[in-house]
C-alpha cells in the first residue's frame, strides 16, 4: 500500500468535501446532516487545528480533522473525525489516519484526545481505537440518530497522550 498522510492542501479540497459528504449522506457516523459547499468546506477545513488527507498514488483516499473537545480548562483535550471513501474501505487506511492524528494531537499539544460519539454498530472502527489504546468510557443509549430515523447507541473513548 502506498497511502501517505499528509497535511491537506487547497488543491484537495474538491475531494476533501466530496468525502465529508458521502459520510454525511450514509448517516450513520457524523452528527452532521447539512452537506458542505465549496465555501462552507474551505472554512470549515481551514478553521480546525489540524486537517490530514490520506493519498495513495495522488488520489484522495481519507481525511481526518483535528481540534480541541472544549475550550478553556478543557481545551487540552482533543477530538478527531476521521473519513474513508466507501470504496476505499478495508485497506487499513482509517488506521493510518488514527495513528498520524495521535502524533499531530502530541504536536498541537494536546494531552487526551477524546471522541463524544461513536456509533455503537460501527464496530471496525471501535475495534481499531481499542486496540490502538483507546479507553472506553461508557455509552450513552439511543444518543445518534441514524439516517432511517431509528437511534443507535453511542460510546465515548479517550486516549492519553
Amino acid at each position: 500500500m502506498s497511502v501517505q498522510v499528509r497535511a491537506y492542501r487547497q488543491s484537495d479540497l474538491k475531494d476533501m468535501i466530496r468525502l465529508w459528504n458521502e459520510i454525511v449522506e450514509e448517516g450513520a457516523a457524523f452528527p452532521q446532516e447539512e452537506f458542505l459547499d465549496d465555501e462552507s468546506g474551505a472554512e470549515f477545513f481551514s478553521e480546525q487545528t489540524f486537517a490530514g488527507v490520506a493519498e495513495d498514488n495522488g488520489r484522495i483516499v481519507g481525511l481526518y480533522i483535528l481540534h480541541p473537545n472544549n475550550v478553556g480548562r478543557c481545551g487540552h483535550i482533543g477530538n478527531a473525525s476521521y473519513a474513508v471513501f466507501s470504496s476505499c474501505r478495508g485497506r487499513h487506511i482509517g488506521e493510518l489516519l488514527v495513528k498520524d492524528s495521535l502524533e499531530k494531537a502530541r504536536q498541537f499539544h494536546f494531552s487526551l484526545l477524546q471522541f463524544n460519539a461513536v456509533v455503537e454498530n460501527n464496530v471496525h472502527a471501535r475495534h481499531l481505537y481499542e486496540r490502538l489504546g483507546f479507553v472506553p468510557l461508557g455509552t450513552i443509549p439511543r444518543g445518534f440518530r441514524m439516517k432511517d430515523g431509528h437511534f443507535e447507541n453511542i460510546c465515548l473513548y479517550y486516549h492519553t497522550l
